[in-house]
């Protein structure tokens, strides 16, 4: 249930957060630890990744888009396991 809870939490937090200007910045996890980023600067969004991420996440070359609800599933998909995106204050 709390899972649920937070799911919801994080989907209008990326929903409210998005700047006016369009910029918007979040994490990238899987299992609890933060892997890469998305960022998203006048409509241009990129995908970071750090030191140790999964090859499979790495060589994602997938549409980039305001859905990151579907980015987070087709990573999951490539990952085999859940990846959560999480909105951050810009």
């Amino acid at each position: 249930m709390l899972e649920l809870a937070s799911d919801i939490v994080a989907r209008a937090t990326r929903l409210l957060f998005t700047d006016h200007d369009g910029s918007a910045l979040w994490t990238i996890s899987v299992g609890g630890r933060v892997v890469g980023s998305l960022v998203c600067e006048a409509g241009t969004w990129r995908l970071s990744w750090f030191n140790g991420a999964d090859k499979r996440l790495v060589t994602y070359a997938g549409p980039l888009n305001d859905d990151v609800e579907a980015l987070a599933a087709a990573l999951g998909a490539r990952l085999g396991t859940p990846v959560r995106l999480e909105s951050l204050p810009t």
